[in-house]
């Protein structure tokens, strides 16, 4: 096994060069922030969001009496 050579230059690929005018500077991290609130909108804000959380959790769609009776008609 041979040594590497640390101080070789890498390869320049051309394409890339030739693209790297389109390519964008992306931020690392996205700055992301919410408005301020009032204590009344945050307390608002926190009932709603329960609200929705007991709904979506419990709210249950049973199925017609119709639909019901018309499967157990199939399944005979």
């Amino acid at each position: 096994m041979g040594k590497k050579n640390k101080n070789k230059k890498k390869k320049v690929n051309p394409k890339k060069e030739r693209y790297a005018k389109f390519r964008k500077e992306k931020p690392a991290t996205a700055t992301f922030t919410t408005p301020d609130c009032t204590p009344d909108e945050q307390k608002q804000k926190q009932e709603d969001e329960q609200k929705i959380e007991s709904f979506l959790r419990y709210s249950k769609n049973p199925h017609t009496k119709e639909i019901v009776a018309r499967r157990m008609k199939s399944k005979r």
